[in-house]
Formats: C-alpha cells, sequence, structure tokens
C-alpha cells in the first residue's frame, strides 16, 4: 500500500490510519510466516491460493468502503504474502541447490523489487492521470493477478511432503542471533518502505516528485540482484547480509542527515538496494546451515521480520502527534540495523 498511501491521504486518510492499515498487513504477514511452521501445507497448492489472495484483496480494496473492511483485507493480503515468500524461497532454493545453481536466487528475489517498481509506475501513471486511489488500487489488483496467471503451470508441482516443522525448529534452536536480527530487518526496513512517499508528499507537492520515491526503491532493488549475485559468489551469505544492514541503517538515517527530497531520495536508494539482498542473504544463511530442515528456519526468521515491520506503523501511528517523534523513530531502526549487524558478526555457529 506505500505507493498509494499519498492518493489515499489526500483524500482524507490520516498517517495515523495508514499507519493502522500496514500494522494489519504486517499483523496478517506475521500469522502467515507462523503458519507454515505448524501446518503441513502442500506448497503447490498454498503458493497458487496465496497469489489469488493478493491479487483479489488487491482490488477489493478499490471496490468496497470503509476501514473496518480495509483492516480485514489488508490481513487476508498479508497472510498470503507470508506463504509465498517462505514457500517459494524454500522450494527454490532447495531446487537451486540441487541443481548447483544457487547464485541464481538472486533471480528470484529480483523479482520483489521488480513488483516494487512495477507498483510505482503504475501509482505515477494514475497520480498523473488524477485518478482516485480507488483506481490505483484496482489497477494493482489486475496486475497481481494478471501475473499470478502468467505464472501458475509452474507451481504445479509435485513435491514430496516437507520435513517436520519440529525437526528444523529443533535444530533451529541455536539461530536466535539469525532470527533476532532478521527481526531488526524488519523493523529497520519497514519505516521508510511504508512512509518514504509520504514523506516526500510533505516536502514538495508535485506527485511525480514524490511519487517517484517508491519506483526509485524499487529499481534499486532489482539492480542490486546483479551486485549480489557477484558478491555472494565471493564471500559468505552472512557477511553480504552484515554488510547490507550497515549500508540500510545509513540510508534510513539519511533523511535526517541529508534535508529535504534530496535525503529522500537517497534513503530509497539505499534502503532499496539492500533490503531484497538481505532477504536473499538471510534464506541462504539459513539454507546453507540448517539443509532441507530449513523451511521451519526460514518461518521462524519470516515471523521475526513480520513482528519486527509490525512494531514500525504502530509506533509510528503512537507517536504521530509527539514533537519530533518520527524523527525518534528513524533513530531506533537505524540503531536496531547497527544491532543487528553486530549480533551477525559476534555469532559464530558450529
Amino acid at each position: 500500500m506505500t505507493p498509494v498511501l499519498p492518493m489515499m491521504q489526500a483524500e482524507g486518510l490520516s498517517l495515523a490510519q495508514g499507519g493502522w492499515l500496514a500494522a494489519a498487513n504486517y499483523l496478517g504477514y506475521l500469522a502467515g510466516a507462523l503458519s507454515t511452521i505448524w501446518l503441513n501445507l502442500n506448497a503447490s497448492l498454498a503458493i497458487r491460493a496465496a497469489l489469488l489472495v493478493i491479487g483479489l484483496s488487491t482490488l477489493a480494496m478499490g471496490l468496497v468502503e470503509g476501514f473496518a473492511f480495509w483492516l480485514v483485507l489488508r490481513t487476508l493480503a498479508g497472510v498470503a504474502s507470508a506463504w509465498v515468500l517462505v514457500l517459494v524461497s524454500a522450494w527454490t532454493l532447495e531446487r537451486l541447490a540441487e541443481l548447483r545453481h544457487p547464485q541464481l536466487g538472486g533471480v528470484l528475489y529480483a523479482g520483489v523489487g521488480t513488483g516494487v517498481a512495477t507498483a510505482g509506475v503504475a501509482c505515477l501513471v494514475v497520480m498523473h492521470l488524477g485518478a482516485t486511489a480507488d483506481t490505483a488500487w484496482i489497477a494493482l489488483g489486475g496486475i497481481a493477478l494478471a501475473m499470478a496467471g502468467v505464472i501458475w503451470l509452474p507451481f504445479a508441482f509435485e513435491k514430496t511432503p516437507p520435513a517436520k516443522a519440529s525437526e528444523g525448529a529443533q535444530r533451529g534452536s541455536a539461530g536466535w542471533p539469525l532470527i533476532l536480527s532478521y527481526g531488526a530487518y524488519g523493523f529497520g526496513y519497514i519505516v521508510p518502505a511504508t512512509f518514504l512517499p509520504a514523506m516526500a508528499r510533505q516536502i514538495i507537492a508535485d506527485p511525480l516528485a514524490f511519487g517517484s520515491a517508491w519506483p526509485i526503491l524499487g529499481i534499486a532493488a532489482a539492480l542490486s540482484m546483479l551486485v549480489a549475485s557477484r558478491f555472494g559468489a565471493a564471500t559468505s551469505p552472512r557477511r553480504v547480509w552484515m554488510v547490507s544492514m550497515l549500508v540500510m541503517a545509513v540510508g534510513v538515517a539519511a533523511p535526517l542527515l541529508v534535508p529535504g527530497l534530496a535525503g529522500i531520495l537517497v534513503s530509497a536508494i539505499l534502503v532499496g538496494a539492500t533490503f531484497v539482498t538481505m532477504t536473499l542473504a538471510g534464506m541462504q544463511e539459513a539454507r546453507r546451515l540448517y539443509g532441507a530442515a530449513a523451511r521451519p528456519v526460514m518461518a521462524a526468521m519470516t515471523s521475526a521480520f513480520a513482528v519486527g515491520q509490525l512494531l514500525g506503523p504502530i509506533l509510528i501511528a503512537l507517536v504521530e502527534k509527539l514533537p519530533h517523534g518520527f524523527t525518534v523513530v528513524l533513530l531506533a531502526a537505524t540503531a536496531g540495523l547497527l544491532a543487528g549487524a553486530a549480533a551477525l558478526a559476534s555469532h559464530r555457529p558450529t
């Protein structure tokens, strides 16, 4: 909902309400991630069902009215998003490992940045045409459903049941630094990722200017996979993850260090260039440490991420009216990223 948020604000939605809508989405994401640990899901069916839910719930945001309905729709979209991330990551990275091409994982996660950029550009077009937020939601929902149709058949695979969640959870019990660091990443990333366009809108009124923050973030995310694939081949996923956390910390703090729209754009580039890289590195590290039992560990990391990204908008909604409230949140997000990088550096898995 990030690129649509400025349009919804222009139509009367408060920043606090935007925060609660984001929080509902992230609460659903947490529930979805946890469910992949405890439910013995059929990956093929769950992935395709989740793709449909994402498209339909996005489309419905432009067709139904009422804040309560929106909260439900964003929660459903969150559950489905977590299913797609965990199940597609586990299945794809396992197949790439079997084929001895783990470096191609960057292609998978480049899709995240491509999707972000596509959504941002679509919303820029909608704003340029002077259309409403409802139109933007309908357009995004239509794109999501069309893309689900394109990739439907590749996910009609047959797969043996995954390793039991308890097995992976036991093997992952020593991986708390990974899980906590991934949670810190979620909190650090979500503040700028959710509110960059809204922050830019407070600085400049031109929708083509403030609306550019989100597509820039997405383009940076997609392009970063080219660099990450080369860098990752020469070092460990853990080191890529640590470096990315430090770079993202600079990006999160950029609006405080560089005044005006320039700081927003620097933040978009640095956060965009690292958030997908961290997702790839984190999933690869889980796969490296836990092998075939990595799916529950990936789910635990995704759950921690969901907790982190849930705290971000809730905290913003709570401090919105306070003097320098947003500054405090940005500083907290920066500190969390630095702490997560330190935890990774200090942890030496056996």
